[in-house]
């Protein structure tokens, strides 16, 4: 791809989590679409994220980037979900076992929910929103199936990643190299349907 119509400049990335940020950024490289961190252009992603849904926050934060800089503006809002606990903790992931955000501490949380639990089947939801001036943001979507392990396995990855086993691979997220993850998340779902809008 040797431009992207859609876009008349560069990309601002606005996420303040580095592990997002450095996962968007390989994505989007392959596709030759210039990208900006927030610190690239002094803007601080201190955005509350307060809505029930992974698109309301995506959204929130996407806009809030637009307005603070100008530019067109990338957000994501993700996380993962349970179904033996009615798909929690969903948009609470990040701060699931409370302030500051805490891997290791949302882990052990997951973990003692799930432990009576026979179905360990989780999901990984990802909403991509795309807000630029003066247009109507827009949102796509990837969702990525596992099953939750209680024996964290792997150093790669981040977040839930240990304990999300990928049951076709025999291998947890934090197992898989990062092309193999990118592959296959919702992540990588979600900004390549974008980067086909792009291209449309």
């Amino acid at each position: 791809m040797s431009g992207a119509p859609r876009l008349t400049g560069p990309l601002l990335l606005a996420t303040g989590n580095r592990h997002k940020l450095r996962e968007c950024a390989e994505i989007l490289a392959p596709y030759g679409i210039r990208v900006l961190a927030p610190d690239d252009v002094g803007y601080r992603p201190e955005v509350v994220e307060d809505g029930e849904t992974f698109e309301a926050n995506a959204i929130k934060k996407a806009e809030a980037g637009c307005r603070a800089t100008g530019l067109p503006c990338l957000a994501d809002d993700s996380g993962i979900e349970a179904r033996a606990l009615n798909w929690e903790p969903g948009v609470r992931s990040a701060r699931y076992a409370g302030e500051p955000c805490d891997d290791a501490a949302n882990n052990r949380k997951l973990c003692a929910a799930l432990a009576p639990h026979r179905d360990r089947f989780v999901r990984y939801r990802c909403v991509i929103a795309l807000a630029r001036a003066g247009c109507t943001t827009l949102t796509w979507s990837g969702e990525f199936p596992g099953e939750f392990i209680l024996e964290p396995r792997g150093s790669g990855g981040f977040g839930y990643d240990p304990h999300v086993l990928v049951p076709h691979l025999g291998r947890t997220v934090a197992e898989l190299s990062s092309a193999e993850k990118h592959a296959l998340s919702h992540r990588g779902q979600a900004l390549r349907a974008f980067v086909a809008w792009l291209a449309a």
